[in-house]
Formats: structure tokens, sequence, C-alpha cells
């Protein structure tokens, strides 16, 4: 398969002006970094590796909305009483998710709901994508927060990206 000098001429251009837009400045030196990020983002892009969603049940997200406006609002308040309160209460770990889906979206999606819950935040995911790293604030059961996740986000977003 032949490789073309630029795979996208529409994202180049959207590359160059975006750039341009984003500097507020049109000197000879953003004009050189508009064109050289124009010829190497569509090249670098056309290397990766791409997975398109697949949605289902997309009615599920409703839901799954107002449970995650809910539960950024007890998590700031626990959050808050947490780190008001002796720091000695406070038990902060690392806990690996074994993870049921498979989708890079629904795994996406999964990791930024943990990471919009005060507490919680996503840092790995496994090379295999099959666990994920979750830091949290203070747990002292560690399968509690895992069946919590599994149970509150991650099986309704199964059912969303199958």
């Amino acid at each position: 398969m032949k490789q073309r000098l630029l795979p996208s001429i529409p994202q180049s251009l959207t590359v160059f002006v975006f750039w341009l837009l984003m500097a507020e400045d049109y000197g000879p030196g953003n004009i050189v970094m508009a064109l050289l990020l124009a010829f190497l983002m569509p090249l670098v892009a056309a290397r990766l590796e791409r997975e398109f969603a697949r949605l289902d049940k997309v009615g599920k997200l409703i839901p799954l909305g107002g449970r995650l406006l809910w539960d950024i609002l007890i998590a700031n308040l626990t959050v808050a009483r947490q780190v008001l309160g002796p720091n000695h209460k406070l038990h902060s770990r690392f806990v690996w998710v074994p993870l049921d889906l498979t989708n890079i979206h629904g795994i996406s999606a999964l990791t930024s709901v943990i990471t919009l819950t005060p507490g919680t935040v996503s840092a790995e995911l496994s090379e295999d994508r099959k666990h994920l790293l979750i830091h949290c604030l203070s747990t002292d059961d560690p399968q509690a927060l895992i069946d919590e996740i599994k149970t509150r986000y991650e099986t309704p977003l199964r059912e969303v990206f199958p």
C-alpha cells in the first residue's frame, strides 16, 4: 500500500488553522510551526490503531448520568470530610479493577467517570486492557470499591458499549 505524503488534507488544514487560532499570533514562527504540525499530525494519526465505537442502548446513559451526578455530590461531601478530618483516618491506596468492558471507548468512558468522582482517579490501563489501576483517597475495603465500580458504572457502560 502506497503511503501518501499527506494522509488527510482536511486534517492537515484543520491542524494548521487551529494552531494559528490558538496561538493568536500570525508571525513567521507560528506559521512555520503550524505547517510542521499540519504535516506531522496526520502522519502520526494515520499510524494509530483505530477502534470504532459501537453503541447500543444509548438510553442507559441517562440513568448513568443521574447516578454519576449524585455520586459526585456525595463524593464531594465525603472527600471534604476526609480532608478536613484527621489524616490517620485516610487509607489511600491503589486498586486494580478487573474489567469486563472490552471496547476502548467504553473503557475510556469508565476511566472518565471514575476520575470525575472526587476521591478516585484512574491511573493506568493494563496493556491487555483487562485491568484498570485506580487510586482511591481512602478505602478500608478494596473489594467493596471494585464491586461498586463494576456494578454502578461498568455494567451500564457494557450495555452501551458492547
